[in-house]
């Protein structure tokens, strides 16, 4: 039986590094893996998921509105696809996520979704709230904070570096928006060492 999998971290920790290297692990063994990202993160480019350490790949899209159940679907009737992965799976809305695990039930294609947890406010984004409920397989890939322990809040920072507490939920962005950090320097406000 195929499942539904949710690999969360904190921005920084690796996921779409995981997401190329299980797709490359996909295509060594000749298999044919699906890759999507969100179209409103451009950073990277157009329809790309890239790393911070220099690997890349094409992907196809997903918006608020597109039904990725019926857009898989077509791909898989195209080319027979053996896994789906989903980079930035926080943008996914919470219909996306059962049109998901149809997939995994139905179609009997494996999906690996990562993404975020939480947002700069500690709040869950509903693709990850939903992804957290259904998912047959939860994993945390971990990353630290400035200070050496488990980095599992987003800070995001105006362009002074000071903590920003409140705001759309959304603002796409890097290192120079976010930092990843542990609980006790998210509540302070503290994006990094300070002299």
């Amino acid at each position: 039986m195929a499942k539904l999998y949710f690999n969360y971290s904190a921005m920084n920790a690796g996921k779409s590094t995981v997401l190329l290297q299980a797709s490359h692990n996909y295509y060594e063994q000749g298999m044919h893996a699906l890759l999507m990202t969100a179209a409103l993160d451009d950073r990277a480019g157009v329809g790309k998921i890239a790393s911070r350490i220099g690997l890349d790949k094409k992907a196809d899209l997903f918006a608020h509105d597109t039904d990725v159940y019926a857009a898989i679907s077509a791909r898989h009737s195209e080319k027979p696809i053996d896994c789906v992965m989903i980079d930035e799976a926080q943008f996914l809305n919470t219909e996306q996520v059962w049109q998901l695990s149809r997939v995994a039930d139905e179609l009997r294609i494996p999906v690996l979704c990562y993404g975020l947890r939480t947002d700069f406010m500690g709040e869950l984004f509903p693709g990850s709230a939903t992804l957290l409920a259904v998912a047959d397989h939860l994993r945390e890939i971990r990353t630290i904070c400035w200070c050496g322990s488990k980095a599992s809040m987003v800070l995001r920072m105006d362009s002074a570096g000071n903590a920003v507490k409140a705001g759309t939920q959304v603002v796409i962005g890097g290192n120079d928006v976010y930092a990843s950090v542990c609980r006790k320097h998210w509540k302070s406000g503290e994006p990094q060492y300070k002299k």
